[in-house]
């Protein structure tokens, strides 16, 4: 078994999601894998990660999340109006308010994500120095995902979203997880700078990569070793599909 220590870390899970292409009304992270909420596995990948403590930002159907997990030693945070990445890292502000260590942004919907990827983030993230590090993965078909755009010495240059991006760039099949790791303190810097002028009208994080970089900052690119782990679960074909990802992973047996 690995053991992983993250004390100065705080997790913070993206949960607020409705999940309406789900064709259900149940808040997208409830829906189950293998008899369990998708939910319930990224508690315990950052409990294996052993992170210093775990917030969950629910919004949609925020009572049923919280009432599925009366155990759970997370914050929960509310996110009554679902504005986007960036903003559900804004309400998170109060709770984090002395918190001088990394944010890990997780995605509440990957429950294939393994604690041996975010230590890989992590540990990139703390000895590159940077202020945000973002965790890439390639795939076939990167239709839809913002490219990772690097310079010439490899860096991180932007993130750009499929719509705004140039043919070459659409050649790129590097891309955006939506999975991160920021010096909190720095990020709270430039939080204050995101504007909704996107065609979703809502914050970005994926921008504050951009803002961190103008304010002098360096950012990082750490590329996850299996994209089939980032698998987020937006419908109901990629719910089976990652349960069937999931039994290969682990032998055909059931979660215990």
């Amino acid at each position: 078994m690995n053991h992983y220590r993250h004390p100065d870390v705080a997790a913070l899970v993206l949960a607020a999601g409705q999940g309406t292409r789900m064709k259900s009304d149940l808040a997208k992270v409830l829906h189950e894998m293998v008899g369990r909420p998708l939910l319930a596995y990224v508690l315990d990948t950052l409990e294996e990660l052993e992170v210093g403590r775990t917030l969950v930002v629910i919004g949609h159907q925020r009572e049923r999340v919280r009432a599925l997990f009366p155990e759970a030693e997370v914050e929960w945070v509310v996110q009554a109006e679902q504005r986007g990445t960036g903003h559900a890292v804004l309400m998170a502000g109060p709770a984090l308010e002395d918190f001088g260590g990394t944010i890990l942004v997780v995605c509440g919907d990957t429950p294939l994500l393994t604690a041996a990827t975010l230590d890989a983030l992590l540990v990139g993230h703390t000895e590159s120095g940077c202020a945000g590090t973002v965790l890439s993965m390639k795939l076939e078909d990167p239709t839809g995902y913002g490219r990772i755009v690097r310079n010439e010495e490899g860096e991180l240059e932007a993130i750009v979203e499929h719509r705004d991006a140039t043919p070459g760039q659409r050649q790129i099949d590097e891309v955006n997880s939506g999975v991160y790791a920021f010096h909190y303190p720095r990020l709270v810097e430039v939080l204050s700078g995101l504007t909704a002028h996107n065609s979703q009208g809502e914050y970005y994080l994926t921008d504050a990569m951009t803002l961190l970089k103008r304010a002098g900052h360096r950012v990082a690119v750490v590329c996850a070793p299996d994209a089939r782990e980032l698998l987020g679960i937006n419908t109901v074909e990629q719910l089976s599909e990652a349960e069937e990802i999931y039994h290969r992973m682990h032998g055909g047996g059931h979660a215990g």
